[in-house]
């Protein structure tokens, strides 16, 4: 496994709308780095829930894109098996310094309300575990 998060990520497909927006934001660097992390990320598919207006907004807003940014990804890496330790109502502390909330309802987790897949991407510097919303800091 020589691929970093950010190499990973591109791989994977799915995940072209956060890339960009992770270039944008000068994260690039950040989630190359040696970590590890532990990504939540959103797919193509949750980018295209956000009103284009809104996407536009965080483009020019370098400092609150990246806040939301780093809101999905936590320090350390949680593969799927310490992620389904994590207990309903818990209050994970992300990069960005804010925390978000665990939900767990039968065989589903939420992490602040987005769908977590149950499948882990691993990288060399963290692992990978895609959501279907694009999830912000209350």
């Amino acid at each position: 496994m020589n691929h970093d998060i950010i190499e990973t990520a591109a791989a994977a497909g799915n995940f072209k709308t956060l890339a960009s927006a992770l270039r944008e934001a000068d994260l690039v660097n950040t989630l190359k780095g040696t970590g590890p992390y532990t990504v939540f990320a959103p797919t193509d598919e949750a980018f295209a829930k956000l009103p284009k207006a809104e996407i536009e907004s965080l483009l020019k807003d370098k400092e609150k894109l990246k806040g939301i940014l780093l809101f999905h990804v936590l320090p350390g890496s949680y593969p799927s098996s310490d992620v389904e330790k994590m207990r309903d109502g818990a209050k994970v502390k992300t990069v960005s310094g804010k925390e978000f909330t665990v939900g767990r309802k039968d065989d589903v987790m939420t992490v602040n309300g987005a769908t977590v897949s149950k499948t882990d991407l691993p990288a060399s510097n963290g692992v990978i575990r895609a959501i279907d919303t694009v999830i912000r800091p209350n």
